[in-house]
């Protein structure tokens, strides 16, 4: 819970998590990856994770605002804790450029 409190902490804007959206839908992780249209920020998932996702039918979608409320990221992982430490990542690194 720490991690997701330093994000909150650290958002201007909103932040958004989903865990498995896709079943409410009845749809399996395959579907859900491969169905994103050009209206979503269509994930860059290293095909490891991907493989990851699909085994374990498992999507973590974070999606965070740091600074606007135009200008956000989204983070695709199987793993809660991951997706929380890659946000991390991103908003040190926006906070070590300025």
């Amino acid at each position: 819970m720490d991690k997701f409190k330093q994000i909150l902490n650290n958002c201007k804007c909103g932040i958004y998590l989903t865990i498995n959206q896709h079943r409410d839908y009845y749809q399996s992780a395959t579907e859900r990856l491969d169905g994103f249209d050009c209206t979503e920020c269509p994930p860059r998932l290293d095909p490891k994770v991907r493989q990851k996702m699909i085994e374990t039918d498992t999507i973590v979608e974070l999606q965070f605002y740091p600074d606007t409320p135009i200008g956000s990221y989204c983070i695709y992982h199987y793993d809660l804790d991951e997706a929380l430490n890659e946000a991390l990542e991103i908003i040190n690194s926006e906070n070590n450029n300025r």
